[in-house]
């Protein structure tokens, strides 16, 4: 909790201020029952009506100043804590946003979500309370217990008493609910995980008429976060009453004692008056402890989780000595020389003794079974994923001395599911490159074969994008995928089985397209079809990792038995013999 306390910095001042304005506050407080023991004690017992009105006149002015102070500093309170709210989300973000994929697959997407909102708003809750009850609380319990004391110290030892008790009671109440709290967290990131899947994958779910498992499966999470969350405010609720029954009994002892001494006349009534007010201050200022007490246990549950996602550092990081290539050098080649990956934790690796040389205006195309490494190979080049063992060339530099967004910056990548943002056709295909004007946003659309259904819409361009696609097709969601990444201009193409969707004739119109378009540029082609890619120049055969067969198709058929049994499955004999 204490290292988040680091993104309070810029709103010094305003923290400053909260805490000068609770401790005015907190004086003034004091000073009421003072005053209020003059009126009873000088004013009433002389029936001095004069006296009366100046000390009441007076009270209402500090009552007034009193809630000046709170107003204000309640209002800067709420200012600075959602600061640091926005800050904390910020910093957060902004670096999940470097993670490389292996950190999302171990934090998981639904924990994420979880940490990025609810966890940092509990904390942003906690920091608001705190600031303004971290000094309030301690001064009107310090500041009480002195008053009474100087008040009547022999009628304090009430107070001796009754604050063990408290502090007690308090104890045994967050022992039971820190361990709830935790728990409740991890279990509201396992409701989110299994929404998050079952949006996702509603039309499985209802294809395969699941609806029922799932409502079954989201029942036994929402129920069991339901029952922790019961749990946890049953113990933390039980805190209240019980306080409140320990403050009347104190409220008890306080008049039947000091009834007691005021007919001893060791006391007066405007004393006890203020003595119990200041014994209201102190306990209402437990009080207010436990209140924090009752944030901090999930407060420190969610900046534990916070924490550890900051504290994951990604794997992939830019090299102390860099290369920042400049916009006008165009890649000469890219080269992988002897490479092997390993996914984290496997026991094998997923490629092996990888090498070849895939030059600009040629195209290179990888074909393999599933699970042969196609897409795996391919999410190397922009760093996806780094490699454990050889090297992987672009124009004769290591990819590792590139700064990455200086490296991604060359690739034009659509990957093997499409993806698309919400907004309008152009802003879909401009996020290939914002700055592309109304013209090379339709060139790359005709380019990419979209045209013909874009132009087909209501609005055209200017057709809103649901969230995820959902208002266009599996084959059109590729097209306009392949037109952001040929609006980017880059130096390297990769598509990740990028054609799979479209039918032969659209397959061919946009590969021909795409010879024309990026003849100057390094393109590579993952596919599933023969068809797509057996006019490459340089086809790579992969089969469990490994290289297996590199050639023309011609030189492919006599050579490699794999490349011939994936041929023989798709195509018809003629076109095998060709």
């Amino acid at each position: 909790m204490i290292r988040l306390l680091v993104f309070l910095r810029p709103y010094r001042v305003s923290v400053s201020l909260v805490l000068l304005f609770i401790f005015l506050q907190s004086l003034f407080n004091l000073y009421l029952p003072n005053l209020m023991s003059d009126i009873v004690d000088t004013g009433i017992a002389r029936e001095d009506i004069v006296y009366i009105f100046e000390i009441g006149g007076f009270m209402l002015l500090v009552t007034f100043a009193v809630v000046l102070f709170s107003i204000t500093a309640s209002w800067l309170a709420a200012r600075t804590s959602t600061g640091f709210g926005t800050a904390l989300r910020a910093r957060v973000f902004a670096h999940v946003e470097e993670y490389a994929l292996h950190e999302f697959d171990h934090i998981g997407t639904a924990s994420l979500i979880t940490r990025t909102t609810n966890d940092i708003t509990q904390v942003q809750q906690f920091v608001n309370m705190s600031l303004r009850m971290m000094v309030m609380a301690p001064m009107m319990a310090i500041g009480g217990i002195i008053m009474a004391v100087l008040t009547d110290a022999r009628l304090s030892l009430v107070i001796v008493v009754v604050m063990p008790v408290l502090a007690l009671a308090i104890y045994l109440v967050l022992g039971k609910g820190i361990a709830l709290f935790r728990a409740m967290q991890y279990k509201i990131d396992r409701l989110n995980r299994i929404l998050r899947e079952n949006l996702i994958g509603i039309r499985v779910i209802r294809s395969f008429n699941r609806m029922e498992y799932e409502k079954k499966r989201f029942d036994e999470a929402n129920f069991d976060l339901t029952d922790t969350a019961t749990r946890v405010n049953r113990i933390m609720a039980s805190i209240q009453p019980l306080m409140m029954l320990i403050i009347n009994l104190s409220t008890l002892a306080i008049l039947w004692f000091g009834a007691v001494r005021i007919n001893d006349g060791a006391m007066m009534i405007g004393n006890l008056m203020a003595f119990l007010q200041y014994v209201m201050q102190i306990l209402f200022a437990v009080m207010m402890v436990s209140m924090m007490f009752f944030m901090i246990p999930r407060a420190s549950a969610s900046a534990a989780r916070i924490n550890e996602v900051l504290d994951l550092a990604p794997m992939i990081r830019d090299a102390v000595l860099l290369q920042e290539p400049g916009d006008s050098v165009r890649a000469e080649g890219l080269e992988f020389q002897n490479v092997t990956f390993r996914y984290p934790g496997a026991e094998k690796p997923a490629l092996e003794g990888i090498s070849f040389r895939a030059v600009p205006g040629q195209v290179t195309a990888i074909i393999g079974g599933t699970g042969a490494g196609k897409s795996t190979l391919v999410n190397l080049i922009p760093r996806l994923y780094d490699i454990e063992n050889g090297a992987i060339l672009l124009n004769g530099t290591d990819l590792r001395h590139f700064l990455q967004h200086s490296l991604r910056a060359k690739i034009g990548y659509v990957p093997q599911k499409a993806v698309l943002f919400t907004g309008t056709v152009a802003d879909n295909i401009r996020y290939g490159r914002e700055e592309a004007t109304t013209d090379e946003v339709r060139h790359a659309a005709e380019v990419a074969q979209a045209t013909e259904f874009i132009d087909g819409m209501q609005d055209g361009f200017d057709t809103l994008i649901t969230q995820g696609g959902t208002n266009v097709s599996g084959g059109q969601k590729q097209r306009l995928s392949i037109a952001r990444a040929i609006v980017r201009r880059p130096e390297i193409y990769i598509f990740d089985d990028s054609f799979s969707a479209l039918d032969f004739t659209t397959d061919a119109n946009l590969r021909a397209a795409l010879k024309t378009e990026i003849r100057d540029a390094i393109m590579i082609i993952v596919a599933q079809r023969v068809s797509t890619i057996m006019n490459a120049d340089q086809i790579i055969v992969l089969d469990e990792g490994r290289m297996i067969g590199v050639g023309l198709h011609h030189e492919l058929m006599k050579t490699c038995d794999v490349y011939r049994e994936i041929v023989a499955s798709q195509l018809s004999d003629e076109v095998s013999a060709s």
